[in-house]
């Protein structure tokens, strides 16, 4: 069998379009992984790509990491390439047809395996969910083969052509089996091994059919009325995925509408990047924001402007009209659309309101009826904001250009920044910060030295079990905030913590004697702590989530009135959500509740509105650490007060299949008690 392992299969673009949007938009890695990860072209393509160019013996086994080896910029380079090989795709009405009910099963397939995955604890449900999804990818390239005579061959090898691409993209000897081996019986599955029976009856129930039913309780142990809710479950999530990429899966289907969308944005993207690469991104910003302003005007066919921001004002820099007034505002909000874009981070238009008396200036200098502001964003920094004049029948369509012009200008100058820093013989070159901040560094030390020793006289003297404990806590917080110290002096050393397995439940008890004692010493503020009697066992750094709890409660704590008030943590655990085990920590205050703007910034880092002492940061730390931790993070908050909800993923522990009926009724009300989605409100 002759097939190339860099295949180009038709995806629905849809997907496509959602995915690069993601890109451009800077989603995060998760985000962008799972929306990629639910088409088989793409992932197909990504698995390609990445195994075959990686040097490493390890083989990628999930779009999560592929996205980590491959970077964000080529990743989305990886997308847009995928998305050019639809364009000369010219399917009829009954291939879009097949292509749909093909997503439309193989995320059935993918979603059920995930799901089996975690009821029979195989440790890496990802891997699963990723071969469901290519269990069929034959019949891509049935879909796109004209002639019958092969459209029949693919779809009487399927399960060969399956078993070698997952050989060809380096996916190891067991999920090939997993791929060969999918149509066996169920009777012929008894002793197989645990990937190779969860493929195989995933295959099956995806169909939702009485064959799916029997075969999940002869290998698993399934009880009928568990597999039919599994069904459901997964019937209703990938409805409401395809209603999210705007597919219907009812009725009549035709890709061409979104095909036609996907290549004007093809066609943008390269317009937009081809400018850029006439623009020197490695000179100073304001040499950079002269020169884009040009590139921005040719792209999208309007006169431009560009503002750069200096201290507290907004200076008119340059533009494509000739000669420029001297024009410099303040950046505060005051109703015109450039002071908004700046202020509110998105790209902002005139349309039908009345314009302010700056509106009307920059209106006569750019000659044109309507107006359009779109911010440069480098990291939590915006530099300067781009004015476009346009007519009002345009508006949209030229936002739109103008946005995804300036978001790739964002991501390139973030892979220049290196190159954006000035000599090093400068005053404030990084160099000599670092230098600086190795001699305060040192400094530091020094009296957390003689702490360290206070502490440990302290030790022999106590007598008082709980006194120790206290101190030991105290100790290795001290030793925490000691290597934070020296990773600032030494940046390249940094690395990630060492992950082991805790109880969430005893770091609280312990956090809840000290934190109770500084920050809760009056009668008028409540701290309580609630712990679930089931095991809270987590796969990750102690520090890490003292860290995590102690940002949180501080916040809660000094959000509470004067008055009075109560913080409370709690703990839940299993929770079932997304067809994963997880352990919850919820931590809620009755105080007054996030002010409205710092909603719209909330886990970004920011300046902090407490005054001395507060960095804005805490937010954005305890995002990037549940984020490391492949946790889940929402936010609810009110005039009643603000919650913290946390998922944190339990540790996945190796064990039997579920083949009792007590096992499986826990497994059934791990899906009664499925969370609803976390919301930001």
């Amino acid at each position: 069998m002759d097939l190339a392992p860099d295949l180009q299969l038709p995806s629905l673009p849809e997907i496509i379009l959602r995915v690069l949007d993601a890109c451009r938009q800077n989603d995060t890695p998760r985000s962008i992984s799972d929306l990629a990860s639910m088409d088989t072209a793409l992932v197909a393509r990504v698995l390609s790509l990445a195994n075959s160019s990686s040097p490493k013996p390890e083989s990628i086994t999930s779009i999560d990491e592929a996205l980590i080896r491959l970077g964000s910029e080529r990743f989305r380079s990886l997308v847009l390439t995928a998305a050019l090989q639809q364009l000369p795709l010219d399917l009829g009405y009954e291939e879009w047809l097949q292509l749909r009910d093909f997503w439309r099963h193989s995320l059935s397939t993918a979603l059920t395996a995930r799901a089996l995955a975690t009821l029979t604890r195989y440790p890496s449900p990802d891997q699963a969910f990723m071969l469901g999804i290519l269990h069929n990818v034959g019949e891509l390239l049935a879909i796109k083969t004209p002639t019958p005579e092969d459209k029949q061959y693919y779809f009487n090898n399927l399960t060969l052509i399956a078993a070698k691409l997952a050989t060809d993209w380096g996916l190891g000897i067991v999920p090939a089996d997993a791929m060969r081996y999918q149509q066996a019986l169920p009777d012929e599955l008894r002793d197989a091994g645990h990937l190779v029976k969860i493929i195989s009856v995933a295959t099956r129930l995806a169909l939702s059919d009485a064959a799916g039913i029997k075969a999940a309780k002869t290998v698993f142990g399934l009880t009928e009325e568990l597999i039919k809710e599994l069904n459901r479950r997964i019937a209703h999530e990938v409805a409401t995925a395809a209603t999210g990429f705007g597919i219907t899966l009812d009725g009549d289907y035709h890709g061409e509408r979104a095909a036609r969308q996907l290549q004007q944005t093809v066609l943008q993207e390269s317009m937009a990047s081809q400018a850029l690469q006439r623009s020197d991104l490695t000179a100073s910003m304001d040499n950079i924001l002269a020169d884009t302003v040009n590139s921005l005007s040719m792209v999208t066919g309007r006169p431009a402007l560009c503002f750069r921001h200096r201290g507290e004002n907004l200076d008119l820099l340059a533009g494509t009209l000739g000669s420029l007034p001297e024009l410099s505002v303040s950046c505060r909000p005051g109703g015109s659309v450039l002071t908004e874009a700046f202020n509110t981070g998105s790209a902002t238009q005139l349309g039908d309101r009345q314009p302010t008396v700056l509106d009307r200036q920059i209106l006569s200098i750019l000659r044109t009826p309507a107006l359009i502001a779109v911010p440069l964003h480098t990291g939590t920094v915006c530099p300067g904001v781009y004015l476009l004049g346009t007519d009002r029948q345009n508006l949209d369509a030229t936002t739109e250009l103008a946005s995804l012009f300036t978001n790739l200008l964002s991501t390139r100058l973030h892979e220049h920044s290196d190159h954006l820093l000035e000599s090093k013989d400068r005053p404030d070159s990084p160099e000599l910060n670092q230098e600086l901040i190795r001699k305060q560094v040192h400094e530091i030390n020094n009296p957390l030295t003689i702490v360290r020793q206070y502490l440990h006289q302290l030790s022999r003297q106590a007598q008082s079990g709980e006194i120790l404990e206290n101190l030991a806590v105290i100790k290795e917080e001290l030793d925490r905030a000691g290597l934070l110290i020296d990773q600032l002096g030494h940046p390249a050393q940094q690395s990630l913590p060492e992950r082991t397995q805790i109880e969430l439940n005893d770091e609280l008890k312990n956090l809840h004697r000290i934190l109770g004692d500084t920050l809760f010493d009056d009668d008028k503020h409540q701290f309580e702590v609630q712990l679930c009697e089931y095991p809270s066992r987590l796969a990750a750094d102690a520090s890490a989530i003292r860290q995590v709890v102690i940002n949180l409660v501080r916040n809660a704590a000094e959000s509470l009135p004067e008055e009075g008030g109560k913080v409370e943590v709690r703990t839940a655990s299993p929770i079932w959500h997304d067809y994963r085990t997880w352990v919850e920590l919820e931590i809620s205050d009755t105080g007054t509740g996030i002010p409205i703007d710092v909603r719209e910034t909330l886990f970004k880092p920011v300046q902090s509105t407490k005054g001395e002492g507060h960095s804005g940061l805490g937010l954005n730390i305890v995002k990037k650490i549940i984020d490391d931790m492949d946790g889940i993070i929402a936010c609810r908050t009110g005039l009643e007060g603000t919650t913290f909800r946390i998922l944190l993923p339990t540790v996945s522990e190796q064990t039997s299949l579920v083949e009792d009926v007590e096992t499986t009724e826990t497994a059934q009300w791990h899906l009664n008690s499925q969370p609803t989605n976390p919301m930001v409100n």
